[in-house]
């Protein structure tokens, strides 16, 4: 009884954690950019009371043995780098990514890789995000700039009210051998770890690089009816294993009753 009440106290943790990443996700639904995450759990070790293959008093084996588990852990949170949907903006300097890959900004002398591609010009010209942090390579707008044209594989042309080309330019993307292994830091950034692997750059279109729409933003993955679903499951179970804590301990009860 005391086990039972150990393992549903680990399966309330578990619960918890399971509750706010997706209070986290739903927090973020209309995050342009953000990637929904996802509890991992796995069992803990069993109390084994009887080897399975254990031979019996006749000559035979026991065909299954004996074993009570302790309970459960979090293993990991995972990103989920499925596409999001498309919001169109018409504003030049919206882009979203089509497929696989990431911007890289330079925040503070840290490189740092995004979805969101809500970027802006600062005083001087450049293209920056919303925070000032500026998209690498560094590209500046001219002032007399009319227009500014980015097509699907990276180019970026400035044009004159003329319809004269006055700058050009290439965006790269960067992709990862292993995505989820990157570290989110906040503003819609992650930045390299050992897990995800070094980036790798690319020209869009190519290869298993994505493509860049303009003019578009890529939204939250997170589908708020799924999160809710989910969160009424994790809310149940979270009650179910209180009600199991309930019942051991009015089994403890009872025995010291009798002891007595």
């Amino acid at each position: 009884m005391i086990r039972a009440m150990w393992s549903a106290a680990t399966g309330m943790n578990a619960q918890q954690l399971m509750i706010d990443v997706m209070a986290n996700n739903l927090a973020n639904v209309n995050t342009a950019g953000f990637k929904k995450s996802r509890a991992n759990f796995e069992d803990l070790f069993y109390a084994t009371y009887q080897e399975s293959g254990a031979p019996t008093a006749s000559g035979g084996t026991v065909p299954v043995g004996i074993q009570v588990g302790m309970g459960t852990r979090p293993i990991s949170v995972q990103k989920m780098f499925t596409q999001g949907d498309y919001l169109e903006t018409k504003d030049d300097l919206d882009m979203a990514i089509e497929g696989e890959g990431f911007f890289l900004v330079l925040s503070e002398d840290q490189e740092i890789y995004t979805r969101d591609g809500s970027f802006k010009k600062d005083s001087d010209g450049y293209i920056v995000n919303s925070r000032g942090d500026r998209l690498q390579p560094d590209f500046s707008v001219p002032q007399d700039a009319a227009s500014i044209v980015i097509a699907k594989n990276g180019d970026i042309t400035c044009l004159s009210s003329g319809g004269e080309v006055i700058a050009t330019g290439q965006i790269p993307i960067y992709i990862f051998t292993n995505p989820a292994g990157l570290k989110a830091v906040g503003m819609n950034a992650y930045v390299a770890t050992e897990a995800s692997g070094d980036p790798i750059q690319g020209v869009p279109g190519t290869d298993n690089f994505g493509t860049i729409a303009q003019g578009y933003l890529e939204m939250s993955n997170v589908d708020a009816i799924e999160e809710m679903i989910n969160m009424i499951v994790g809310q149940r179970a979270y009650e179910l294993n209180s009600k199991s804590i309930k019942t051991a301990d009015t089994m403890l009860g009872v025995v010291t009753s009798i002891a007595r």
